[in-house]
C-alpha cells in the first residue's frame, strides 16, 4: 500500500486575502485606509491597559488593607494630587509637541513604578500599609492621567464620523488589555509577588510609548478643526495657550461645563457602587491575596463580557442611534440600579449592579464620551479633557466617598444611600440627553463648514 505524502498547503491568492480583510473590516466597520491606525491604537491601549489591570487589584487590596473607613481620606488624596499634575501636566502640553510629552507623561509614571517596587520589596508591617495607602493614591492618579492622554490622542486623530464607528473598536482594546492584566494578577499574584508584577507593568507602558510614535507617524495632518481652530498647525506643532486653560475653557463653555457635570455625576455614582463593593469585600475575604485575587476575578468578568459588545454593537449603536441616545443608556440604567437596591438591599445584587454597570460604561458610554470631544478645539482636547477625565472626575470621587462615610456613621445602610442615588442619576440621565443633542449639532456644523472650505460657492 503506497503512503500517502501531504503536497504544500495551497497558496491564498491576493484576491482570497484582500477579500478576508474586507469582510473583516466590514464587520469591524473599519473603511480602507484607517487599518493600521486602528491596529497600532489597539497595541497602544492593549500595552496601557494591560499595564493598569495588573496594579488594579493590588491597590484595591491596598485600600481595603489600610481599612475601609480610610478610604475616604484615599480619596482626597487622590484629589490633591490630581490637582498637584494638573498645572505641569499643563505646560508640557503648551511647550511640546503632542507624542513628546506623551512620552514624558508615561516615562514619569514608569520611573514612578519602579519606586514603588523598591519600596514594596523593603518594607514591612505598618510601614507596608502606608506604602499601600500612597500606591492607592498614585495608581487613582495614574489611571486617569494615562487613558486621559490615550484617549486625546484619540481624538486629535479621528473625526466625529470615524470616532462613532471605531471608538467602540478601539475601546476593545481596554477590554483585552483588562483581561490579559485581570489574569495575570488574579493567577501570579501568589507565586511572582507584587515587585514583578510592577516590573511587568512598566515594560507594558513603554511598549505603549512605542505605539503612539508608530501611531504619530501614520497620521500626516489633523482631521477637520472646529470653528476658531488652527487648520494651518501640523499634527506635531505645539498646542501653546495658558498653562490654565483646561480650567478657564471648562467654566466658559456651556458645551464643556455640561461635560464637567456628566463627569461628576458619574464619579459620584460610581464611587458609592465603590464603597459598598469594598465593604462586602472586607466582610467576606481576611487573606489580603484572596481579597487581590477576588478583584481580580470581578475585573476579569467585566472586561470577558464587553469585549463582543464593543467590536460588535458600539459603533452599530452609536451610528444608527446617534450620541444622544447611547449617552443616556448608562445613566438609565444606574437609575434603575440604583432603585432595585433602595427596595432589595442585598449583597449579590451590589456586585451583579456593579459588574454591569462597568461593562455598560465599557460598551456604550466610555466611547460615545469620547466622541464628545470630536468636536472642541486641540486644546481643549488635550487641556479641558485632561482637567475633565482627572480633577473634575476625582473631585466627584470626594463627593461620592464622603457622602457614603457620612452615611455609614450615622449607621444607614445600602438602602439610604440607594435612594440618595436615584434623583442624582436621574438628572444625570437629562444632562447626557442634552449634551449628545449638542453635539450633534455641533459636528453638523463642523461638516458644513468643511464642506465650504473645501468646496467654495462660485460668485
Amino acid at each position: 500500500m503506497s503512503q500517502f505524502t501531504p503536497g504544500p498547503p495551497p497558496a491564498v491568492s491576493a484576491d482570497q486575502t484582500s477579500g478576508l480583510r474586507s469582510l473583516f473590516g466590514r464587520w469591524l466597520l473599519i473603511l480602507p485606509g484607517e487599518g493600521r491606525r486602528v491596529a497600532w491604537s489597539w497595541l497602544y491601549l492593549v500595552s496601557v491597559f494591560s499595564a493598569y489591570y495588573i496594579i488594579r487589584p493590588i491597590r484595591d487590596e491596598a485600600g481595603v488593607a489600610g481599612g475601609v473607613s480610610n478610604l475616604s481620606w484615599l480619596f482626597t488624596g487622590t484629589l490633591v494630587a490630581t490637582i498637584a499634575l494638573n498645572p505641569p501636566f499643563g505646560a508640557l502640553v503648551k511647550r511640546l509637541p503632542r507624542l513628546k510629552f506623551i512620552g514624558i507623561t508615561y516615562r514619569f509614571f514608569i520611573l514612578n513604578l519602579l519606586a514603588f517596587l523598591v519600596l514594596f520589596s523593603v518594607s514591612k508591617d505598618s510601614a507596608n500599609i502606608w506604602v499601600g495607602r500612597a500606591f492607592f493614591i498614585w495608581t487613582s492618579v495614574f489611571n486617569l492621567f494615562v487613558v486621559s492622554v490615550f484617549w486625546a490622542f484619540m481624538v486629535d486623530l479621528f473625526t466625529t464620523s470615524q470616532g462613532k464607528r471605531l471608538f467602540g473598536i478601539i475601546a476593545a482594546a481596554a477590554t483585552v488589555g483588562g483581561i490579559l492584566g485581570a489574569g495575570v494578577t488574579a493567577t501570579a499574584v501568589h507565586r511572582l509577588g507584587v515587585p514583578t508584577l510592577l516590573l511587568i507593568a512598566a515594560a507594558l507602558l513603554e511598549v505603549g510609548v512605542f505605539s503612539a510614535r508608530r501611531l504619530g507617524r501614520l497620521t500626516p495632518g489633523l482631521p477637520a478643526q472646529p470653528a476658531g481652530g488652527d487648520r494651518e498647525a501640523g499634527p506635531e506643532t505645539p498646542i501653546g495657550g495658558s498653562v490654565i486653560a483646561g480650567l478657564v475653557n471648562a467654566l466658559r463653555s456651556p458645551y464643556l461645563l455640561s461635560v464637567c457635570l456628566y463627569m461628576l455625576l458619574y464619579a459620584i455614582l460610581s464611587t458609592f457602587l465603590y464603597f459598598q463593593q469594598a465593604a462586602i469585600v472586607d466582610r467576606t475575604f481576611a487573606d489580603r491575596a484572596a481579597r487581590a485575587a477576588f478583584f481580580a476575578r470581578v475585573d476579569l468578568l467585566v472586561n470577558v463580557l464587553t469585549l463582543g459588545g464593543q467590536c460588535f454593537l458600539t459603533g452599530r449603536v452609536v451610528s444608527r442611534a446617534g450620541v444622544a441616545l447611547t449617552l443616556t443608556f448608562v445613566p438609565a440604567l444606574t437609575a434603575v440600579g440604583f432603585l432595585l437596591l433602595g427596595i432589595m438591599p442585598a449583597a449579590g445584587l451590589v456586585i451583579g449592579f456593579a459588574t454591569l454597570r462597568r461593562a455598560g460604561n465599557f460598551v456604550f458610554a466610555r466611547p460615545t464620551r469620547e466622541v464628545l470631544f470630536t468636536v472642541v478645539s486641540r486644546e481643549d482636547k488635550y487641556k479641558t479633557k485632561n482637567f475633565i477625565d482627572t480633577v473634575v472626575y476625582r473631585f466627584g470621587d470626594q463627593v461620592g466617598a464622603w457622602s457614603s462615610s457620612l452615611v455609614t456613621m450615622l449607621g444607614l445602610g445600602v438602602g439610604a444611600i440607594a435612594w440618595t442615588a436615584v434623583p442624582l442619576a436621574l438628572a444625570w440621565v437629562g444632562n447626557a440627553w442634552w449634551l449628545g443633542r449638542r453635539q450633534e449639532k455641533l459636528a453638523a456644523a463642523a461638516r458644513d463648514e468643511e464642506r465650504q472650505v473645501l468646496v467654495p460657492e462660485v460668485a
